[in-house]
């Protein structure tokens, strides 16, 4: 009888612990006040259903910030990313939900100053000479101009909410290259493109380290999921409506970005 009784006071004990364990977690993020911001990466462009209130930002209930909530059901959510935002946008629209009492920051921002929608409009359009060009400004305006945009980005947030962790993530590399893909842009086109990621991803996160805040670089974990991969694509090619194109699906969202940004909580 006696290792009949021990097994079960091990058993028991165990599933106490596993109670605790859960109620401890559920306490943790009962107190966590998670405000999100940023552009299109972050409000969930590509990832359809959108909210009805966010309007031409298109805020999306697949985007990670909208799936962390429903995971772990902070106390308070707020989300302020929109479809295009710049720098600017965030210091002028998105920062009044922040306070003393936020906890928990998201943002993706940077790749609209850095003209991410013309560059890929004339990568697809026009000649690989124009495309090679505009990668190039592009990588310009990122280590010169951009940085000093940030900064300034991440000081706003940290005075408006001073006790809050701050995660900024990164953007993936768009193609997969050499891929699948018959037709479309040329492999040098899709190399340039990943190249000016690289260049945006690289002063991101010398920035973000600085600001003294979390960067999470999501291209490793997009890999296999590009463009012209012959895994499972968590980003859109061009598609329609336009505004959607290059920007994470639901399943980049859920499997790329959710990932990152918990691994960064």
């Amino acid at each position: 009888m006696r290792p009949v009784r021990a097994v079960l006071v091990a058993a028991t004990a165990a599933a106490l612990s596993v109670a605790t364990l859960a109620a401890a977690t559920e306490a943790q993020a009962a107190g966590v006040r998670y405000a999100a911001l940023g552009d299109s990466y972050s409000a969930g462009v590509g990832a359809g259903s959108y909210t009805s209130e966010s309007g031409s930002c298109k805020r999306s209930t697949n985007s990670y910030p909208y799936l962390w909530k429903a995971a772990h059901a902070p106390s308070a959510f707020a989300d302020t990313a929109c479809s295009g935002a710049r720098t600017g946008d965030v210091l002028s629209g998105q920062l009044g939900v922040l306070d003393s009492a936020t906890t928990l920051v998201s943002i993706t921002i940077g790749g609209n100053d850095a003209g991410f929608a013309s560059t890929m409009q004339t990568c697809v359009l026009e000649s690989e000479s124009s495309c090679l060009s505009a990668v190039a400004a592009a990588k310009s305006y990122a280590t010169s101009t951009l940085p000093g945009k940030l900064d300034q980005v991440y000081s706003a947030i940290k005075s408006k909410a001073p006790n809050a962790h701050v995660v900024v993530l990164g953007y993936p590399h768009l193609y997969k290259v050499p891929g699948s893909c018959i037709f479309g842009i040329s492999d040098t086109k899709r190399t340039a493109i990943n190249s000016a990621a690289d260049v945006l991803d690289d002063v991101i996160s010398k920035r973000v380290a600085n600001a003294g805040f979390t960067y999470q670089d999501v291209r490793s974990i997009f890999a296999g999921h590009e463009i012209c991969a012959s895994g499972t694509r968590w980003l859109n090619s061009t598609t329609l409506p336009v505004d959607e194109s290059y920007h994470p699906n639901a399943a980049g969202q859920s499997g790329g970005y959710l990932p990152a940004f918990s691994a960064g909580v």
